[in-house]
């Protein structure tokens, strides 16, 4: 038994207490425990002497009544004296000193009779039964030392008895308290080292509050333990991505300034190469753009401020700067939107979210593919649609899709130009938004919808 464990400290105090309540009860009580035997022995005499009186009273001597008592109770031992003090009768079983003598002594009016001193084999105080004017019945007390040894005795047992259960309430009482805390503390302990754990059994008082409370509290800080670990991993991730597109573009323009300034072979036509120096400047600023865009995003500096909207004059306005690029590559942008499709969002930022849609859908969509665009309205919102017709991508990859710089053909991405946080960033605008969204393989190609509150 640990001796700094909760279990032995509340049964220490609780065996304690009862050990002290025990002593105190039995010392207080002692005293009157023998007081009250000692009048109920005094009583018992009394009555079983009485008989004598009684006899006397029915028309018979007191002496006479003495002698036929004594000859149906000879275990009774009694003396009689008179007004004198002079010893009238005595049993042969009174056996005081010179009782028995011829003549019999004289005891005067004077003489205690409750403090005279017994003879052999009498260790207890006589007493007085009966008195009158001319008698006095004296009896012995009873013999008290054998008594007060069974009394201390029973006593004994009895405390003993009443401490043991003590002890065993107070054993009992310090398990049932200590058990749910130390599962507590043990499940705690495994929390603290992330381990799995179960919620204990159901309890419907305050430990099982806390324990209930402290799960709870496991739970979420495990939850929320695993999504830092998932953002930092995210964050590595995206730091390593972010520094291979970034590295390819400085190390081409670096070997195009070192060759001007060489004028080594055709670098020598400098106008011709600082523009291409300054095309991937360009691209290089659009893309730490884009980064910085994606950290707003997911520190929620960037506040949507919803408005009401036209859904078919949003999407118009979205098209209108992609349809030179769809034609372009060969693609057919095809709207069906209703009128009167109205919804209630941030105008700027839901046009980021369709136009990098559509964009992706263009870069990814073979020669003479449609790309439909749809909304499709119910009770409480409307669900905007962008079909990639021909088109599928494998199920393994679709959760990816929305990674920073994540490309299925990442060589025919950065021919065409794109940077890979496109899909990002409709990501982040539409969880700053509180939109739900997928992209999903659909019968006629790839499909990406969202759902957007009705105006």
């Amino acid at each position: 038994m640990n001796r700094n464990g909760l279990f032995f400290k509340t049964f220490l105090y609780t065996a304690v207490f009862a050990i002290l309540l025990v002593s105190v009860t039995a010392f207080l009580f002692s005293a009157q425990i023998v007081s009250y035997y000692r009048m109920q022995n005094t009583d018992h005499v009394t009555r079983s002497y009485q008989r004598i009186v009684t006899g006397a009273q029915d028309g018979v001597g007191l002496i006479e009544s003495a002698k036929r008592f004594y000859e149906k109770n000879q275990s009774l031992p009694f003396i009689i004296l008179d007004k004198d003090g002079t010893a009238v009768y005595a049993t042969p079983g009174f056996d005081w000193p010179g009782i028995n003598d011829d003549p019999p002594p004289n005891i005067s009016p004077d003489t205690d009779t409750s403090s005279l001193v017994p003879g052999d084999g009498v260790t207890a105080l006589p007493l007085t039964v009966y008195s009158d004017n001319e008698y006095e019945i004296i009896v012995p007390g009873g013999d008290f030392a054998d008594y007060y040894d069974g009394l201390t005795l029973r006593v004994v047992v009895a405390v003993l008895a009443i401490l043991g259960t003590a002890l065993l309430c107070a054993f009992v009482f310090a398990r049932q308290i200590t058990k749910p805390i130390k599962t507590l503390a043990d499940v705690t302990g495994k929390m603290a080292n992330l381990e799995e754990v179960s919620l204990p059994p159901k309890r419907a008082d305050e430990l099982g509050g806390l324990t209930e409370d402290v799960h709870s509290l496991y739970v979420k800080l495990k939850d929320e333990i695993l999504r830092t670990r998932e953002l930092e991993e995210a964050q590595r991730h995206f730091f390593l991505a972010a520094s291979h597109e970034l590295k390819t573009p400085v190390a081409a323009t670096t070997a195009l300034l070192e060759g001007m300034l060489e004028n080594v072979g055709e670098y020598k036509d400098h106008p011709l190469y600082l523009r291409e120096c300054l095309k991937l400047m360009d691209a290089q600023s659009d893309l730490v753009s884009e980064i910085l865009e994606i950290v707003a995003l997911r520190d929620g500096e960037i506040v949507p401020v919803p408005e009401k909207l036209d859904i078919a004059h949003t999407v118009g306005d979205v098209l209108s700067d992609i349809q030179a690029l769809a034609d372009a590559n060969g693609r057919r942008l095809v709207v069906k939107i209703p009128d009167g499709h109205v919804c209630l969002a941030d105008a700027n930022m839901l046009k980021k979210a369709l136009s990098n849609v559509i964009v992706n859908a263009v870069q990814n969509t073979a020669s003479g593919s449609e790309i439909r665009i749809g909304s499709e309205a119910s009770e409480s919102h409307c669900r905007l649609c962008i079909l990639n017709t021909g088109a599928r991508i494998d199920e393994a990859v679709l959760p990816m899709l929305f990674d920073p710089f994540y490309r299925v053909d990442k060589a025919r991405s950065r021919k065409s130009g794109g940077s890979g946080l496109g899909l990002t960033i409709v990501k982040r605008t539409l969880d700053a938004m509180g939109f739900d969204f997928a992209l999903e393989n659909a019968p006629d190609g790839v499909l990406f919808w969202v759902d957007v509150p009705k105006g």
